[in-house]
């Protein structure tokens, strides 16, 4: 990154251009200057060189050159080693550090401490550096973000896609076999499957993690050994933890003074829909990482990856401001119904719960839903009480086809299921579930290679 070479003295530049800047000494506009150039077109930042073209010098160059070089990895993201140059030189009869900057390929540069705004965003325009308005970056990030989800390659491309073939059939969208893959947006440039296409396969290994802790919040034996969401396409992982949190959603009722009865579920419907939905939908997938879902005793928990959408602030999320980190992603998800043009929002959210709900980090974004005051001290006292599906002996004619189903065919699908008898994939899977409690049905793993035991009744 640096490199120290004698030159005749010479005469540099007088004024400042589009691509030459000069400073006295490094000040704290150092990342601001080196963003905007990174930002444009490149340019070169002289150290040692007053603004009118005067050549001052530098002292200490060992200890100045390992300064900036400090400042530039830790404080301008994304990694900036490959595009910077620091070279001294001597003119006059003085030592100047040279720092040659390149264009990036990955646009828009920021200031990690300002974070990608309008205050952590520069672009060199004339001779100075002008901040990046919101409009700015995102047009920058649509045009080279490195790590969407149609840009990185799946890492098997001997996928099949029968569950999302079924799901599209279902909202009478049927595909076309032969041009899926373009209209979905599933293959790279270079013609092979990317990530998006991954996560809707049915062979895919992403985990769909679900867990129960204890009050301490030390974690403990799973509900259901062996339990697994993922390994398949993200819309059939995506209603399973729906459906698996309508169950766990349980309705419970309190009497009041008056004798009167209130029937309330643990928290909001719509609030906990809003957040699973959200969690898939912005989760950033170049982690490698889908969204954590996790029970406590007084709230449920819900982990996504990524933090804010970088061209929001804080402040922006909470007035309902709406961008998205996964446009391909979502659109998939309108496709089969999973959200709505217009949701009931973050907004929506706020009317029910406190903004202290959400927590961030620069990687993460985590919300906490607590259950609701007036039955949550009434659940552990409820054990026999309804959680939303039956448990009596007997089974409907569904349950019925569906043993039938499972006993000619071991290894069919929730959404064939669905698909065959006319039940939603959220009333097959309850279904099952009821089964499963009953102990007429069993599973050898959740994974796309095992299998159901029908046991004898």
């Amino acid at each position: 990154m640096s490199k120290t070479q004698k030159t005749e003295p010479k005469q540099i530049l007088q004024v400042e251009t589009e691509i030459v800047e000069y400073k006295e000494k490094v000040t704290d506009s150092l990342e601001k200057e080196v963003v905007s150039f990174l930002n444009a077109n490149g340019g070169i930042l002289y150290i040692g060189v007053k603004d009118n073209g005067e050549i001052v010098g530098i002292k200490n160059v060992d200890k100045t050159q390992l300064q900036i070089k400090d400042r530039l990895i830790f404080g301008v993201s994304p990694a900036i080693l490959s595009l910077i140059s620091i070279n001294t030189e001597f003119i006059d009869g003085k030592t100047v550090l040279k720092i040659s900057i390149k264009e990036g390929s990955e646009k828009p540069y920021y200031i990690k401490s300002k974070g990608l705004s309008e205050s952590g965003a520069f672009i060199r325009i004339g001779n100075s550096a002008q901040p990046m308005t919101n409009t700015m970056i995102y047009s920058f990030q649509n045009k080279s973000f490195p790590k969407s989800l149609i840009t990185i390659e799946s890492p098997e491309q001997e996928l099949t896609f029968a569950d999302l073939f079924i799901h599209y059939r279902r909202f009478n969208k049927p595909l076309n076999d032969n041009t899926f893959s373009k209209t979905l947006n599933f293959l790279t440039k270079d013609g092979k499957y990317n990530y998006l296409a991954y996560l809707m396969a049915d062979n895919n290994q992403v985990s769909v993690r679900f867990a129960r802790f204890n009050d301490a919040g030390e974690r403990f034996e799973l509900i259901e050994k062996g339990i697994e969401y993922g390994n398949c396409c993200l819309i059939t992982a995506i209603q399973r933890i729906l459906d698996r949190f309508d169950v766990e959603n349980i309705t419970l009722s309190k009497l009041t003074g008056a004798a009167h009865r209130i029937d309330k579920r643990l928290v909001d419907e719509k609030c906990l829909r809003e957040v699973i939905i959200n969690a898939f939908a912005h989760n950033d997938y170049s982690y490698g990482m889908l969204p954590i879902f996790e029970v406590f005793q007084n709230r449920f928990a819900i982990r996504s990856y990524g933090g804010l959408v970088p061209q929001l602030t804080i402040h922006d999320f909470f007035l309902g401001v709406s961008a998205l980190r996964n446009s391909e992603l979502m659109r998939i998800l309108k496709d089969v119904e999973l959200v709505e043009a217009l949701g009931f929002g973050i907004r929506g959210i706020l009317e029910i719960y406190d903004r202290n709900i959400f927590e961030f980090t620069d990687t993460t974004m985590y919300v906490q839903l607590p259950f609701d005051k007036d039955v949550a001290g009434s659940k552990d006292e409820s054990k026999g009480i309804s959680r939303g599906i039956g448990r009596g002996k007997s089974r409907g004619k569904s349950r019925e086809k569906i043993l039938q189903l499972i006993t000619e065919n071991s290894k069919i699908s929730v959404p064939e299921i669905a698909e065959i008898i006319g039940l939603s994939i959220k009333g097959v899977e309850k279904n099952i579930l009821i089964l499963k409690r009953e102990g007429v049905l069993s599973r050898t793993t959740d994974t796309k290679s095992g299998e159901w035991v029908v046991k004898e009744r």
